[in-house]
């Protein structure tokens, strides 16, 4: 977890916290890469056989393997393992064949327990939403707006979703201590019926907004940290998505607005220009909302 100083971000070391290697460990398969599932795997099954190789090799008894070969073990392990069973080599003494019943065992667990971890990826759905790289504040009919452009990455759709977005700043008590406030942020529309390539996220900042006074310096004094959520229903797999994402302070642009990514062709078309998803173009300051990009 980072948090934003100034325009810096930190990393916030977690003290205390009670570990559960084991409890945890069916989520923390889940949620790695799937080059790190792959190759764990492959570690566990060459380390398994190995184990097995080891127990063959004391114990002896396989038939057409040189003695005191740990390569002939081992792969002889493998072919068990794997109920491949070329023929060539086999267990002639009741130690082997006990140690072959104990690796069909291991092996058909292993089996059943990598086949439901890579189905249980494949399976489990994820969003791959992309969000602008900054939020930009500017007057919108008057009232200095909140403004967050985010879309769909794939080209399903994203059904009943809805977007939360929430502000978070350090704030001190009459007391002396500090203390991080989480505030919900209005939202001008909080619920799309069907998410598709682009959607603007709009807060107006009115009185009631806690943004209300806001300055792009006291942002920063505050470590505000603003957090966007996004939950709906893949159209595909018919199961529940989100996605999250955080700004801090300095990726909140003042006078500036995202620029248009929607417009008409001259067949009449709509055409929707992905290339400008993140660019920002400045707004002129005013009386109102002395703040401008340029």
């Amino acid at each position: 977890m980072t948090l934003q100083k100034s325009n810096m971000e930190y990393e916030i070391r977690i003290i205390g916290a009670r570990a559960t290697p084991l409890r945890d460990f069916y989520h923390a398969l889940l949620r790695i890469s799937w080059r790190a599932t792959f190759a764990l795997l492959a570690l566990i099954f060459l380390a398994a056989n190995a184990l097995f190789a080891l127990g063959y090799l004391v114990t002896g008894g396989i038939a057409h393997a040189r003695p005191g070969s740990f390569l002939d073990a081992f792969f002889f392990s493998v072919q068990t393992m794997g109920t491949i069973g070329y023929g060539n080599m086999h267990p002639e003494t009741q130690a082997a064949n006990i140690l072959v019943v104990g690796q069909a065992i291991v092996g058909l667990t292993l089996t059943a327990l990598a086949t439901g971890l890579i189905f249980a990826k494949f399976s489990r759905p994820t969003a791959r939403m992309v969000f602008t790289r900054e939020a930009v504040i500017s007057p919108v009919n008057g009232v200095p707006t909140l403004m967050i452009r985010l879309g769909n990455a794939r080209r399903n759709r994203i059904v009943d979703a809805t977007i939360r977005a929430t502000i978070v700043r350090t704030e001190h008590t009459h007391e002396g201590k500090t203390f991080y406030r989480m505030m919900d942020l209005k939202l001008a529309r909080s619920r799309a019926l069907s998410l598709s390539r682009s959607w603007s996220v709009l807060h107006p900042i009115d009185d009631d907004s806690p943004l209300k006074g806001a300055t792009p310096e006291t942002l920063i004094r505050d470590e505000a940290e603003l957090q966007v959520l996004v939950v709906g229903v893949d159209d595909i797999s018919m199961q529940p998505i989100h996605a999250t994402y955080q700004y801090y302070a300095h990726q909140i642009l003042w006078g500036a607005r995202h620029a248009d990514v929607l417009s008409e062709a001259e067949d009449g078309a709509l055409e929707l220009d992905l290339r400008k998803f993140h660019e920002v173009e400045s707004t002129p300051a005013t009386p109102d909302f002395p703040y401008s990009r340029d």
